[in-house]
């Protein structure tokens, strides 16, 4: 098996988002395109005094390796449960008043957006630590991966987190005279 794919392979995506919405929480996982004013809006409350937004994009390299584009997949229902979990736990640490998940399956040309979060708290300093936390818990723990198209090349599947590159994985029976299987 490898984590490589043709530039030609499509993962299979919902073709309409998965919500799930609470009077304080909004997580979202869609193959449409993202609208960072929904997650704001949806966050608007008169008892918060700062709102804080993230918007991460595609970008056009990778450890300096052009990149053509981004293609996200999922465990659906578990990518959901995942990402509700994460924003309750949030909500309770950060003392928020709300927060939104939203986060792209399917192609996400260079340039669009491909997650956002949006949270509000009394404080700014309790919304600087939950968006900044709220994201780095759905990159490590959310189970979203991603297969990253290079300009010119195959697509490497990648756990959704930053600064790892796809291995391949080696096959039953290759290279055991040096080692045996990569892990």
């Amino acid at each position: 098996m490898s984590t490589t794919e043709p530039s030609t392979y499509t993962p299979s995506i919902p073709s309409n988002p998965i919500t799930r919405t609470t009077p304080t929480i909004h997580i979202e996982l869609t193959p449409h395109p993202l609208n960072p004013s929904h997650a704001t809006h949806f966050v608007r409350s008169p008892s918060a005094g700062a709102t804080v937004l993230f918007i991460g994009t595609t970008r056009d390299n990778f450890n300096d390796l052009p990149v053509a584009s981004l293609a996200y997949t999922s465990y659906t229902p578990l990518a959901m449960a995942t990402l509700y979990s994460i924003a309750e736990h949030m909500l309770q640490k950060h003392s928020l008043v709300k927060i939104a998940i939203v986060h792209k399956l399917g192609e996400c040309p260079v340039g669009e957006e491909s997650i956002v979060i949006a949270v509000s708290a009394a404080h700014r300093r309790e919304a600087w630590r939950a968006g900044e936390e709220a994201l780095e818990e759905t990159k490590r723990r959310v189970e979203i991966w991603k297969l990253e198209r290079f300009v010119g090349g195959e697509g490497v599947w990648r756990a959704n987190r930053d600064g790892v590159m796809g291995r391949r994985v080696e096959e039953e029976g290759e290279g055991e005279g040096e080692g045996g299987k990569e892990g």
